[in-house]
């Protein structure tokens, strides 16, 4: 059927940037574009383009097959290729250097493999390019653990106490009842008492 074989081809080529499509990088620092790509029926002589911005070309490469490495066709001088292909995951991340602040925007990695009628696909990561990390403020974060960590804490020690009392009053009652029984006993002994340890006289003869 013609058109489940254009369906298959279609969603054979994927290319992703992770699990997150931003970035953000430290002015004069270098940074990492990651990108890979799957296909189901493998790849031939498969070409893969960043661009800055959709427009600018910053880096070209291509690869002949899984054997084989990517090779450089052009690129900007301050794009290097990090990834490789004859792994386990078809990696073609990209590594931007001496970041500058005009380097914010959108990157974008594109494939085409000509093993499935010339497939196309893309992902796109955007750069935000600052002049310093922003530090968290986490000493709200830790006062709330802190608090909730101690009254958790204290529920724990209540709890013991708590069970540990409760065995003490039940052990006090159990020895209470103990003596009660025993005296009982002793009464009804000494008091010759039916149930007693007292010796029963025999019935009178008719």
């Amino acid at each position: 059927l013609p058109g489940l074989h254009v369906f298959a081809i279609a969603f054979a080529l994927e290319v992703t940037v992770g699990k997150t499509n931003t970035v953000t990088a430290l002015n004069n620092s270098d940074v990492l574009l990651p990108c890979s790509f799957t296909t189901c029926i493998g790849f031939q002589d498969l070409v893969f383009t960043w661009y800055f911005n959709s427009t600018e070309l910053i880096y070209h490469g291509k690869i002949k097959s899984k054997a084989s490495e990517p090779f450089l066709v052009g690129r900007n001088p301050r794009v290097e290729f990090v990834g490789s292909t004859t792994g386990k995951e078809n990696n073609i991340s990209i590594v931007l250097k001496n970041v500058e602040f005009s380097d914010a925007g959108k990157y974008t990695c594109h494939v085409k493999n000509p093993k499935e009628k010339n497939a196309q696909h893309n992902a796109t990561i955007f750069l935000t390019v600052v002049q310093k990390m922003v530090e968290t403020d986490n000493t709200l974060t830790l006062i709330i653990v802190g608090v909730v960590g101690g009254l958790i804490g204290l529920l724990i020690l209540f709890m013991l106490i708590k069970r540990v009392v409760l065995f003490i009053i039940k052990k006090t009652q159990d020895g209470k009842k103990e003596c009660l029984v025993s005296s009982s006993g002793n009464d009804n002994t000494e008091n010759g008492l039916a149930g007693s340890k007292a010796e029963q006289k025999a019935p009178p003869k008719a």
